[in-house]
Protein backbone atom coordinates (compact mmCIF):
# COMPACT_ATOMS: atom_id res chain seq x y z
CA UNK A 1 0.00 0.00 0.00
CA UNK A 2 1.32 3.31 -1.02
CA UNK A 3 0.99 5.93 1.89
CA UNK A 4 2.17 9.59 1.38
CA UNK A 5 2.38 12.28 3.10
CA UNK A 6 1.79 15.82 2.80
CA UNK A 7 3.49 18.27 5.29
CA UNK A 8 2.32 16.77 8.39
CA UNK A 9 3.89 17.26 11.90
CA UNK A 10 3.66 14.87 14.90
CA UNK A 11 1.54 15.65 17.38
CA UNK A 12 2.81 15.27 20.80
CA UNK A 13 1.14 12.00 22.72
CA UNK A 14 0.02 14.94 25.45
CA UNK A 15 -1.88 17.28 22.99
CA UNK A 16 -5.70 16.86 22.82
CA UNK A 17 -6.93 14.81 20.67
CA UNK A 18 -7.89 16.26 17.00
CA UNK A 19 -10.85 15.87 14.75
CA UNK A 20 -9.77 13.81 11.60
CA UNK A 21 -11.34 14.04 8.50
CA UNK A 22 -11.44 11.21 5.70
CA UNK A 23 -12.31 12.73 2.06
CA UNK A 24 -11.95 11.54 -1.99
CA UNK A 25 -13.91 10.34 -4.54
CA UNK A 26 -17.17 8.79 -4.08
CA UNK A 27 -16.62 5.06 -4.83
CA UNK A 28 -12.81 5.08 -3.41
CA UNK A 29 -13.95 2.75 -0.31
CA UNK A 30 -13.97 5.23 2.84
CA UNK A 31 -17.25 3.77 4.18
CA UNK A 32 -15.48 0.33 3.49
CA UNK A 33 -12.33 1.15 5.01
CA UNK A 34 -14.28 2.77 8.14
CA UNK A 35 -16.46 -0.14 8.80
CA UNK A 36 -13.32 -2.06 8.95
CA UNK A 37 -11.77 0.41 11.37
CA UNK A 38 -14.64 0.29 13.48
CA UNK A 39 -15.13 -3.31 13.50
CA UNK A 40 -11.70 -4.15 14.85
CA UNK A 41 -12.01 -0.70 17.23
CA UNK A 42 -15.63 -0.61 17.76
CA UNK A 43 -14.61 2.13 20.69
CA UNK A 44 -13.98 4.45 17.09
CA UNK A 45 -16.01 7.21 17.33
CA UNK A 46 -17.54 8.09 13.80
CA UNK A 47 -20.04 11.43 13.26
CA UNK A 48 -22.73 10.49 11.43
CA UNK A 49 -24.08 12.89 9.09
CA UNK A 50 -27.45 13.83 8.20
CA UNK A 51 -28.72 13.13 4.89
CA UNK A 52 -31.74 14.26 2.81
CA UNK A 53 -30.64 11.41 0.67
CA UNK A 54 -33.09 8.19 0.80
CA UNK A 55 -31.57 5.21 3.14
CA UNK A 56 -30.35 2.41 0.84
CA UNK A 57 -30.96 -1.01 1.22
CA UNK A 58 -29.56 -1.93 4.55
CA UNK A 59 -28.83 1.61 6.12
CA UNK A 60 -30.61 2.33 9.58
CA UNK A 61 -31.49 6.32 10.68
CA UNK A 62 -29.43 7.46 13.54
CA UNK A 63 -26.73 4.59 12.95
CA UNK A 64 -25.32 5.04 9.11
CA UNK A 65 -26.68 8.68 8.19
CA UNK A 66 -29.76 10.54 10.58
CA UNK A 67 -32.22 10.79 7.41
CA UNK A 68 -34.20 14.10 7.24
CA UNK A 69 -36.54 15.97 4.88
CA UNK A 70 -35.73 19.51 3.14
CA UNK A 71 -37.36 21.34 5.84
CA UNK A 72 -35.16 19.74 8.82
CA UNK A 73 -32.08 20.67 7.19
CA UNK A 74 -32.76 23.99 6.08
CA UNK A 75 -33.96 24.53 9.93
CA UNK A 76 -30.21 22.51 10.35
CA UNK A 77 -27.87 25.04 8.48
CA UNK A 78 -29.85 28.44 9.14
CA UNK A 79 -29.69 27.74 12.75
CA UNK A 80 -25.76 26.89 12.47
CA UNK A 81 -25.93 23.38 13.91
CA UNK A 82 -23.87 21.92 11.29
CA UNK A 83 -19.94 21.94 10.81
CA UNK A 84 -20.06 21.77 7.36
CA UNK A 85 -22.59 20.59 4.32
CA UNK A 86 -22.66 19.94 1.08
CA UNK A 87 -25.15 19.13 -2.10
CA UNK A 88 -24.34 16.11 -3.88
CA UNK A 89 -26.41 14.05 -6.66
CA UNK A 90 -29.47 16.29 -5.28
CA UNK A 91 -28.57 15.65 -1.97
CA UNK A 92 -27.56 17.66 1.02
CA UNK A 93 -25.15 15.80 3.89
CA UNK A 94 -23.89 17.66 6.77
CA UNK A 95 -21.96 16.99 10.31
CA UNK A 96 -24.31 17.75 13.06
CA UNK A 97 -21.63 20.13 15.13
CA UNK A 98 -22.17 19.67 18.81
CA UNK A 99 -21.54 16.06 19.22
CA UNK A 100 -18.17 16.31 17.34
CA UNK A 101 -16.94 19.08 19.78
CA UNK A 102 -18.71 17.57 22.91
CA UNK A 103 -16.58 14.35 21.70
CA UNK A 104 -13.67 16.34 21.34
CA UNK A 105 -13.56 18.51 25.18
CA UNK A 106 -14.53 15.06 25.88
CA UNK A 107 -10.83 13.57 24.99
CA UNK A 108 -11.89 11.59 22.24
CA UNK A 109 -10.48 11.59 18.81
CA UNK A 110 -13.28 11.91 16.03
CA UNK A 111 -13.08 10.81 12.48
CA UNK A 112 -15.17 12.49 10.11
CA UNK A 113 -16.14 10.90 6.17
CA UNK A 114 -16.87 13.38 4.42
CA UNK A 115 -16.83 14.84 1.12
CA UNK A 116 -14.42 17.18 -0.71
CA UNK A 117 -16.39 20.59 -0.12
CA UNK A 118 -17.33 19.01 3.63
CA UNK A 119 -13.51 18.87 4.10
CA UNK A 120 -12.87 22.51 3.10
CA UNK A 121 -15.28 23.73 5.19
CA UNK A 122 -14.01 21.90 8.52
CA UNK A 123 -10.47 23.54 7.97
CA UNK A 124 -11.98 26.73 7.88
CA UNK A 125 -13.67 26.40 10.75
CA UNK A 126 -11.29 24.36 12.47
CA UNK A 127 -7.48 24.50 11.11
CA UNK A 128 -6.22 21.85 13.88
CA UNK A 129 -8.08 19.14 11.94
CA UNK A 130 -6.05 16.57 10.15
CA UNK A 131 -7.13 15.91 7.00
CA UNK A 132 -6.66 13.08 4.91
CA UNK A 133 -7.12 11.83 0.88
CA UNK A 134 -8.29 8.40 0.30
CA UNK A 135 -7.06 8.13 -2.76
CA UNK A 136 -8.07 5.09 -5.82
CA UNK A 137 -4.76 2.90 -6.77
CA UNK A 138 -5.74 4.30 -10.35
CA UNK A 139 -9.19 5.91 -12.31
CA UNK A 140 -9.72 2.70 -14.10
CA UNK A 141 -10.11 1.16 -10.90
CA UNK A 142 -12.64 3.90 -9.49
CA UNK A 143 -14.60 3.99 -12.36
CA UNK A 144 -14.99 0.04 -12.00
CA UNK A 145 -16.05 0.59 -8.31
CA UNK A 146 -18.62 3.19 -9.25
CA UNK A 147 -20.31 0.82 -11.96
CA UNK A 148 -20.31 -1.76 -9.53
CA UNK A 149 -22.24 -0.96 -7.19
CA UNK A 150 -25.48 -1.62 -8.94
CA UNK A 151 -27.22 0.94 -6.40
CA UNK A 152 -27.98 3.83 -8.50
CA UNK A 153 -29.09 5.18 -11.82
CA UNK A 154 -26.33 5.53 -14.97
CA UNK A 155 -26.67 9.67 -14.48
CA UNK A 156 -25.85 9.59 -11.51
CA UNK A 157 -23.10 7.68 -11.80
CA UNK A 158 -22.16 10.41 -14.53
CA UNK A 159 -22.42 12.79 -11.89
CA UNK A 160 -19.83 11.10 -9.42
CA UNK A 161 -17.09 10.34 -12.29
CA UNK A 162 -17.09 13.91 -13.27
CA UNK A 163 -17.18 15.29 -9.49
CA UNK A 164 -14.02 12.46 -8.92
CA UNK A 165 -12.17 14.00 -11.69
CA UNK A 166 -12.60 17.67 -9.42
CA UNK A 167 -11.62 15.61 -6.19
CA UNK A 168 -8.67 14.08 -7.17
CA UNK A 169 -7.43 17.19 -8.49
CA UNK A 170 -7.71 19.12 -5.08
CA UNK A 171 -5.35 15.82 -3.54
CA UNK A 172 -2.61 18.62 -2.60
CA UNK A 173 -5.02 20.48 0.04
CA UNK A 174 -4.64 17.47 2.13
CA UNK A 175 -1.94 16.88 5.04
CA UNK A 176 -1.65 13.22 3.83
CA UNK A 177 -3.45 10.67 1.72
CA UNK A 178 -3.52 6.61 1.88
CA UNK A 179 -3.94 4.97 -1.64
CA UNK A 180 -6.71 2.52 -1.03
CA UNK A 181 -5.26 -0.73 -2.69
CA UNK A 182 -5.57 -2.54 0.83
CA UNK A 183 -8.50 -1.84 2.62
CA UNK A 184 -7.06 -4.01 5.98
CA UNK A 185 -3.56 -1.16 5.39
CA UNK A 186 -5.54 2.09 5.13
CA UNK A 187 -7.75 0.91 8.00
CA UNK A 188 -4.02 0.28 10.16
CA UNK A 189 -2.78 3.71 8.83
CA UNK A 190 -5.55 5.59 9.63
CA UNK A 191 -6.40 4.07 13.43
CA UNK A 192 -2.99 5.43 13.84
CA UNK A 193 -3.10 8.51 12.46
CA UNK A 194 -7.10 9.09 14.58
CA UNK A 195 -4.80 7.74 17.94
CA UNK A 196 -7.22 4.76 18.93
CA UNK A 197 -4.58 2.06 19.00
Amino acid sequence: MAATSRGTTPVPPDSRPRLTVLSGPSGVGKSTVVAHMRKAHPELWLSVSATTRRPRPGEKHGVHYFFVTDEEMDKLIANGELLEWAEFAGNRYGTPRTAVLERLESGEPVLLEIDLQGARQVRESMSDAMLVFLAPPSWEELVRRLTGRGTEPPEVITRRLEAARIELAAEPEFDMTLVNTSVEDVARELLALVAVV
